[in-house]
């Protein structure tokens, strides 16, 4: 789905990550892996903008409440939901998804949110009306009813169980709602002063608390040069090596329950190489170690 999103090209990025080999090298870790394929997604010329400042929001809101059914079931067989996207905008049916099982086995919920972006506008404050930056705020209960109610009339994850790391690029109206709600944010500021190991220790310690802890990983976290097939690129962003160590360091300390892997554009790629990346990324958070 790239119905969130400014730019085409996100749509193709499952297919993308599919063909970077995500299924095989999961199954070398050692994972049983299942496809379940894809929900499929209205095109965008398919459709009319009814609000200017929720485009497209039916065809999200129905994508994303299937999704969030599909979630449920998984995690009350028992299994590992990995979600592919398309943009950030899935997020909210993934959370939605987790938050739902969440509410039925009396868990607490946590979320750490990897992106160069907040994704905390709301219809009120978006300059673009674009939905993928709105899950966040969606997950704490702000923004339009039809959007929060996925997965329940209920706020989805309380907001000081939110962590956000690698933060650069924030609207005004964002920093305004992350202060009043007081999500945690670790920025790229946080990661140039104090290095990503101690921030990432810093980060993790926020969600002792919870039960289950989704991951959502924006590939615009990175740095476009070395990624630069993405939705949304800016500069400035984490490298090679710190990419990894988030993941590694997740993965160590065993708390993650379900994730999310969005905007990857093949369009805007070279030769699959962010794709391949979101894939090496993914292994690091399922247990690959250097030794």
């Amino acid at each position: 789905m790239d119905l969130g999103s400014g730019r085409r090209g996100v749509d193709m990025g499952p297919s993308a990550i599919r063909i970077a080999g995500v299924a095989e090298k999961l199954r070398s870790l050692g994972h049983t892996v299942q496809d379940e394929g894809d929900i499929p997604a209205k095109a965008p010329e398919l459709q009319k903008i009814r609000n200017d400042k929720l485009r497209y929001l039916p065809e999200i809101v129905r994508v994303c409440t299937l999704l969030g059914n599909k979630i449920e079931r998984i995690l009350h067989h028992h299994g590992f939901p990995l979600v592919l996207g398309g943009d950030h905008s899935v997020a909210i049916g993934t959370i939605g998804g987790v938050a739902l099982y969440c509410e039925k086995v009396h868990k607490k919920l946590g979320v750490l949110w990897v992106d160069a972006h907040g994704d905390f506008n709301t219809e009120v404050t978006t300059p673009s009306g674009n939905i993928h930056g709105m899950p966040l705020a969606v997950a704490i209960g702000l923004g339009a009813i039809e959007l929060t109610s996925i997965g329940g009339d209920h706020r989805k994850v309380d907001p000081k169980n939110v962590v956000m790391i690698a933060t650069r690029d924030l609207d005004e109206g964002e920093r305004r709602n992350i202060r009043k709600h007081g999500v945690n944010v670790f920025s790229m500021e946080d990661i140039d002063k104090y290095g990503m190991a101690r921030t990432i220790t810093r980060a993790l310690s926020k969600l002792r608390q919870v039960d289950m802890v989704h991951v959502s990983l924006d590939l615009d976290a990175t740095d476009p040069s070395v990624a630069p097939g993405v939705g949304t690129p800016v500069k400035g962003g984490l490298n090679y090596r710190e990419a990894h160590l988030i993941m590694e360091t997740v993965h160590g300390h065993g708390i993650m329950t379900s994730m999310d892997v969005v905007e990857v554009n093949p369009i805007l790629d070279d030769r699959n190489q962010s794709a391949e990346f979101a894939v090496e990324l993914i292994q690091s958070a399922f247990g690959k170690k250097i030794f």
